[in-house]
């Protein structure tokens, strides 16, 4: 990235090392942008580690990274509420297990392929590495969109995912998770088919489970409450808070919800949030009451919220929610949704904090961006690890058949959120990029399941 300091002789011999596994992964990968973008993010992080120690370039360790120890795609057919039968495309990429079982949620939407679920794994296996939970990376999903399905129609579609995907999962081997489109009905619809197959009752096998089989509590709550956190301590670090300061939130489900009212509870305005088609701007605060009803229960567009709170302004297209002047910027919904563009106007407007919510929202040039204007950013394996420990979590509940209180389960969220901040500050300042957490996420990321490598020898 532009901001890569000046490098010495040694680290141009590890340059040129990392330059070439990008290459050969664009090269057995073509077509597939959103992994080479993750890819190129990371490795060149990675550039004053590998020139520091060159045990990993002579052990392969980047070469084995960035290719999934298996990628399985697999045809799931179902029948409509019209008895037409169709057939949907499903993922599972089981990226690295060095540190412990495939972990990483299953997305459903129509933009799922193989190059977004291989971006997804990838990078999951470095935020699941930062968590400290002993976890390895994985994703998954469908190019299903569940959005206008009957309730009928979504669950012949998720038990016919299911039956395929069971044959590669287990509490010990991969345990999948929700993530866009799949939520508390998609997991339950996909624990009860399982079991039809497995014909146990292995609890362990999926988390983001409901409450009365085997969930855990503060875990629908965790990536947003995670994401806040983390931003709270990159604000802490400058002698700022959300106290008193205006939030912009995109994204209206699951993590947006909980990043809005955990960073209402710490002072916050949030004046905007959005969804696919659209944003909407309210001077006066987003009522986060009304974002839940219509999203979580009545499952409308977040172009209703205007019909009940009239000085709201409802805006179709979601790119411009960065036009409005922030103190603190929480991108929730999907990956590059801040461009260069975007990122230059939120720089001219003031912005302080970047929280990642999302998986990779910004693209690199947005980033490069932000850390030359020195604004505070958070990275997504970093920011938005919350929802995984929580995960993590939840799979230790189930194995000891016990439950944690909210507060516990918080209290534990909180700290591990604190440590990812502190590890990720601290290799940041070891490597030579003090302050860019970019840079130090990653590192610290690659440290743990590089070295796990090393020691399990070549395999």
């Amino acid at each position: 990235m532009s901001n890569l300091q000046t490098l010495n002789p040694q680290e141009v011999s590890a340059k040129d090392y990392v330059q070439g596994v990008y290459e050969t992964v664009v090269k057995r990968n073509p077509h597939e942008s959103e992994f080479h973008q993750a890819v190129k993010e990371i490795l060149e992080s990675l550039v004053p580690v590998i020139a520091k120690h060159p045990k990993y370039m002579e052990n392969g360790i980047l070469e084995r990274m960035v290719e999934p120890e298996r990628m399985i795609t697999f045809r799931v057919p179902w029948v409509d509420d019209q008895g037409i039968v169709n057939v949907n495309r499903g993922f599972r990429v089981q990226f690295n297990s060095a540190i412990g079982p495939f972990k990483g949620g299953l997305r459903f939407h129509p933009s799922v392929n193989a190059s977004i679920i291989k971006f997804l794994g990838f990078e999951q296996t470095f935020k699941n590495s930062l968590t400290g939970q002993p976890i390895g990376g994985g994703k998954g999903g469908s190019d299903f969109d569940p959005k206008g399905k009957s309730e009928g129609e979504v669950m012949r579609f998720t038990q016919s995912f299911m039956t395929e995907l069971s044959k590669y999962i287990g509490p010990d081997t991969d345990v999948p998770a929700g993530d866009i489109g799949v939520g508390a009905r998609e997991i339950g619809y996909m624990f009860g088919q399982y079991k039809r197959i497995r014909g146990g009752n292995e609890a362990g096998v999926l988390t983001g489970k409901g409450l009365l089989y085997g969930g855990s509590l503060a875990r629908t709550e965790a990536t947003g409450y995670g994401a806040v956190y983390f931003v709270n301590e990159m604000l802490k670090s400058k002698g700022l808070s959300f106290d008193g300061s205006t939030v912009v939130v995109s994204g209206s489900g699951n993590v947006s919800i909980y990043a809005i009212q955990k960073a209402v509870q710490l002072g916050a305005k949030v004046v905007a949030c959005s969804d696919s088609n659209g944003y909407v701007y309210d001077k006066d605060g987003i009522n986060l009451e009304t974002v839940r009803r219509l999203k979580e229960v009545e499952r409308k567009r977040i172009s209703e919220y205007v019909n009940e709170h009239p000085d709201a302004v409802y805006f179709e297209g979601c790119q411009n929610i960065w036009t409005i002047p922030c103190d603190i910027a929480l991108p929730c919904a999907t990956q590059n949704e801040i461009d260069e563009t975007s990122a230059k106007r939120l720089v001219a407007n003031g912005v302080l904090a970047i929280g990642e919510g999302a998986n990779m929202p910004s693209t690199l040039e947005a980033i490069d961006v932000f850390l030359q204007a020195d604004v505070l950013f958070g990275p997504a394996k970093a920011a938005n690890a919350g929802g995984v420990a929580v995960s993590a979590l939840e799979m230790a509940q189930n194995s000891m058949r016990y439950s944690w209180a909210f507060h516990e389960v918080d209290d534990k969220l909180h700290e591990i959120m604190k440590n990812i901040y502190r590890n990720s500050v601290n290799a940041a300042e070891e490597y030579g990029h003090p302050g860019n957490l970019v840079v130090g996420a990653n590192i610290a990321g690659f440290l743990k399941v590089a070295d796990t490598m090393l020691a399990h020898g070549i395999i």
